[in-house]
């Protein structure tokens, strides 16, 4: 019977030495999930190479193609960080805003909307309104400014935010 029948098989000698593989891996890819990954991916390819492969010096050869595959995994795991962020809070990023002539054209109808819904309210009504929603103020810096109760600030707000309500559909056609 020849000798080379009864030498383990490629595959064998890698489970045999799995956690000596496993080593030369970690200490490569530098986590213990990366070198799980690139033993089974190592094993994987001896096991289910294009042919059976023999070698003079098996636990050699297994060690050269984990420390292979670790080297590839450092070098697409480097190429890949290049492209990735991964300090982005994708909660605040802000997406572009693609503008198209229609959206534009629809923005200033519904200013110009807007500007004659508030033109045909009583004067205190629209600066009411002006001091509350372009310059800011609380309803009691309003009601103080204007010596006037703040109940009535409220009413006129809400008269001001009523009669413009109307012009919100003019953007809903997205």
């Amino acid at each position: 019977m020849p000798s080379h029948l009864s030498e383990p098989s490629l595959g064998e000698v890698f489970i045999a030495h799995r956690a000596q593989l496993w080593r030369v891996a970690r200490k490569i890819v530098n986590t213990s999930d990366l070198a799980d990954d690139v033993v089974q991916d190592a094993y994987l390819k001896i096991v289910d190479g294009a042919s059976v492969r023999q070698a003079d010096k098996p636990i050699g050869y297994c060690c050269q193609v984990v420390r292979n595959m670790a080297l590839d995994y450092c070098r697409r795991h480097r190429v890949e960080s290049n492209y990735r962020t991964f300090d982005v809070d994708v909660e605040v990023l802000e997406i572009p805003n693609v503008e198209t002539p229609d959206r534009r054209m629809r923005e200033r109808q519904v200013i110009h909307a807007i500007d004659r819904a508030l033109a045909e309210l009583p004067p205190r009504t629209r600066m009411v309104f002006e001091l509350y929603r372009l310059e800011g103020l609380t309803q009691r810096e309003i009601a103080a400014r204007l010596d006037c109760a703040l109940g009535l600030v409220n009413g006129l707000i809400a008269d001001a935010a009523a009669a413009i309500k109307g012009c919100a559909h003019l953007l809903d056609a997205d």
